[in-house]
């Protein structure tokens, strides 16, 4: 299977630039995954395709803000740190720009001194390990000097911080929003309970792996980068029930997918897990848990097309998305939304 075989041609003007001001209002492509049928709608309508019953499942995990800028010591020349994983007290893995300078010893200064690191290694993929030095507290530091680790694709500035978060996030840890969760109003979220529909939270921090270009021409050696997940004993019990009693686990998000499908034993129960997960789903995967999904719409040749197309077969994605270019949806993370049935 290449990679190719999941293009598709978008004009650049269909990327969403700005979330809109009304999370619900976006558009909403419902697509048949038996019969690649295809419906439009706005998004505030999913509870049209919801069943009492059935169980959504949501990723609580919180976008931190990852972006800084800082100062070389000596040379005062700027540094940008993007901070991937926390491993240890002070310690994070971090991507360094310009990395060549960045070596081992090298003390970077923010905010005037409010925080500064040194950076002790360098570890796969030329990730830089940086030990933060400051007085306080590193989340409101951090909060004070950070910004959001926007997707390269996103070329304006965010006005408001909390427009790239969910309306449910919790655990901070994520360099990268869950984005089919930024649809979802306390409102509608309150309307989809009083349906009798469930809601179980999951946990998964995204890193940025999930932006990661596939650089190998066949799609079984392409390495997934492995990130932390999280399903408790009361969201596992949640949608072991939702399953026995014949009701449908729709994940919110491939975020939640991946959790899901990494935590289930092999006949689709679940347990409450934890750990590191690198699945990596494409077609030709079955899958032990989810049984629909909403989603946004993905870059051309991605991981996340690759999942989707797991789901609703390759030929009905592409059909879908054809037919999104030719409706003007707004595509990736602040675009419109497609539910998988």
């Amino acid at each position: 299977m290449d990679v190719k075989d999941f293009y598709y041609d978008l004009p650049q003007e269909l990327i969403a630039q700005d979330p809109l001001e009304d999370r619900s209002s976006s558009r909403l492509l419902v697509l048949g995954k038996e019969d690649g049928s295809i419906r439009h709608e706005v998004f505030r309508n999913i509870t049209r395709y919801l069943n009492p019953g059935d169980c959504l499942v949501i990723n609580n995990t919180k976008v931190i803000p990852a972006r800084l800028f800082g100062e070389r010591e000596g040379t005062g020349a700027t540094i940008e740190i993007l901070l991937l994983k926390r491993k240890e007290n002070d310690i994070w893995e971090s991507l360094v720009k310009p990395g060549k300078k960045a070596k081992p010893g090298t003390k970077i200064i923010f905010g005037g001194g409010l925080l500064t690191g040194e950076v002790v290694d360098v570890v796969e993929d030329g990730n830089r390990l940086i030990r933060f030095s400051y007085e306080g507290i590193f989340e409101e530091i951090l909060d004070q000097l950070g910004q959001m680790p926007l997707p390269p694709y996103i070329t304006h500035t965010l006005q408001d911080k909390n427009r790239y978060q969910t309306v449910y996030a919790k655990y901070d840890g994520s360099a990268a929003a869950p984005t089919a969760g930024l649809h979802f109003t306390p409102e509608l979220l309150d309307e989809i309970r009083a349906m009798g529909v469930k809601i179980a939270e999951v946990t998964l921090h995204v890193g940025l792996g999930t932006f990661r270009p596939v650089k190998v021409e066949h799609v079984q050696e392409h390495h997934m980068h492995s990130e932390y997940y999280e399903v408790t004993k009361e969201a596992a019990a949640l949608i072991n029930e939702t399953k026995q009693a014949g009701g449908r686990v729709i994940a919110v998000g491939t975020t939640s997918c991946r959790t899901l499908e990494s935590a289930a034993a092999e006949d689709g129960s679940l347990s409450a897990k934890s750990g590191w997960t690198d699945i990596f789903i494409y077609p030709g995967y079955t899958f032990k848990v989810i049984d629909a999904l909403i989603t946004n719409f993905h870059l051309p040749e991605s991981t996340l097309v690759m999942l989707v197309s797991a789901l609703a077969g390759r030929e009905h994605i592409m059909n879908a998305y054809e037919e999104a270019v030719k409706e003007r949806y707004r595509f990736f993370s602040f675009g419109d939304a497609m539910f998988i049935q």
